[in-house]
This record gives C-alpha cells, structure tokens and sequence, in this order.
C-alpha cells in the first residue's frame, strides 16, 4: 500500500500562524520534502521536530519528484513544504501533486497561510470573484501580452512581485488598466512592517517613484467594469425617439427620454434620429 503526500502550508511571517496539525504532521511522516531545507530547518528547530529532509525545487523537481514518488509507492509518508504559504499553488509542487495524483498516491492538504488570500481579505476591493495571476514574467514582451489579456478582466486580479521589479509592474498595470484603476499593495503580510497601501495605479507609481520598495508584495488591482450591454439596438431606439416626436415631443426631448431607459448615449440617439428625419 501506498504512502500519503500532505501539502503542508507553513506561516508567511509569523509563527505563530503555524497550526498544532501542521505541527504534529510534520513530526508523524517519515520524511520532509521541502524547497529550500535551509529554510524548513529553522522552522523544524523551532517546533523541535527532527525529520529527514529531502530536496524538492524548481530546478530538481523531475528528478527529485520520481524519488518522491518511488518512496512514497513503497509505503513511506512525506509532507511537502515550501518557504511560505501554501505549496503547489504558483509553485512546483503542482508537478509532485499532479504525478502523484496520476500513480494513485493519495494527497491530502494541511490547511494554512496563503499569501493571495491574505492579501485579497484585506484589501477592500471586491472579493467575490477573484483570478490568481501569480509573478509576471520577466521578459518585458511576454509582461505585456499577459497583461493585454486581461484589459477586460472584471474579476479582481492578484499578483505577486519583488521589491526590484515593482517600480516596473506599477507602471506597466498603470499603463494597461488606466491610472485610475484601485490597487492596494500588501508588504511584509504577516510580518513587524505588515503595511497595505489602498490608492490607484497612478498614485502607487508616483509614490514608489520617490520610495524604494522594500519586502515582498502582493499586489490586488481592481476589475474592469462590467459592461452593461443596452436593451435595445441603435436602429430600434432611433425608432422610439422618432414615435415619441410623432406624439408631439420634440426630438431632443424623445432622445433624452429613451437615452434614459436603453443607455444609450442621448446625444448619439439625437444625431441619428435627425439623420433619419431628414
């Protein structure tokens, strides 16, 4: 029978956010597969669990992954740890968890921080629908096409940057979505300088223009606004104006009055509506 994988979320800062779960799943599996053991191992010294770590990262997780997987077909347990927050999400853990998944290796999730969530419930823009779009490529050409194909994404979007690219993505966002659109900017979440910054992409570029970012971020921008299509086409609403000018309105006032229950422009109902009268 076939060992368990459990995706371990470990604090984004405080320790504190460290589960009694987590804990006792790190101290009960047979061994530790974790991005950086450097890091996981302060986090071990600290809870006082002493387990064999394995190496598993971005540039290691084929090879390291089929390791995995042969321990945990034989009947050994591992937990999976990332530096911070939630393995497998914008993470290589996604490839161990996905062959796992495909060798009939049960995955079981140990619930805990998670940046992006953290960020979007603090943020004050709206929560209901929300995309993860994780760190922006570095290639300036592939940043764009990315960002162009969200201009019309109405959900609220979430992003991860470093403090040495921010000044860039600022003004890139800025440039995509408009400077007016919301951002709120969360640094150091969890952290002594936790700090959230709520404005528009025009103020958070002017404001890291003269302020050097320092920590990690997570940024939260605001949808584009929902399209309210109109009830009825042009030609059918210039048919309304010019009904209600034949009842005695006079035309401005026919375009102003169906402007207002179809939404559309009443300045473009009245040029049209006068094209057709003449």
């Amino acid at each position: 029978m076939s060992g368990t994988l459990y995706l371990v979320a470990t604090p984004i800062g405080n320790l504190g956010d460290f589960s009694p779960r987590a804990v006792e799943t790190l101290q009960t599996v047979d061994f530790i597969a974790a991005e950086d053991t450097r890091v996981s191992l302060k986090l071990l010294n600290h809870f006082q669990i002493k387990k064999s770590l394995v190496s598993y990262h971005e540039h290691n997780h084929i090879t390291a992954g089929q390791s995995i997987l042969a321990r945990l077909l034989g009947g050994e347990s591992c937990a999976l740890v990332t530096d911070a927050g939630t393995p497998a999400v914008s993470d290589p853990g996604e490839d161990l968890v996905r062959l796992c998944a495909g060798n009939g290796v049960e995955v079981l999730a140990v619930p805990g921080c998670c940046a992006a969530v953290n960020a979007l419930a603090v943020s004050g823009l709206p929560t209901g629908r929300f995309t993860f779009e994780g760190f922006l490529a570095v290639n300036k050409k592939n940043r764009r096409e990315h960002l162009d194909s969200l201009r019309n994404e109405t959900r609220t979007m979430i992003f991860h940057e470093a403090p040495h690219k921010l000044r860039g993505t600022l003004a890139d966002l800025a440039e995509t979505f408009g400077p007016e659109r919301r951002i709120a900017l969360c640094r150091e979440l969890t952290k002594l300088h936790e700090e959230t910054q709520r404005c528009t992409l025009g103020e958070a570029a002017a404001y890291y223009g003269d302020h050097a970012p320092r920590g990690e971020y997570v940024l939260v921008v605001a949808g584009a606004e929902e399209r309210v299509e109109p009830a009825v086409t042009l030609e059918e609403a210039v048919a309304q104006v010019l009904a209600l000018q034949e009842e005695g309105l006079r035309l401005k006032d026919a375009a102003k009055e169906v402007a207002s229950h179809t939404g559309l422009s009443k300045n473009e109902l009245y040029a049209a509506a006068l094209g057709k009268e003449g």
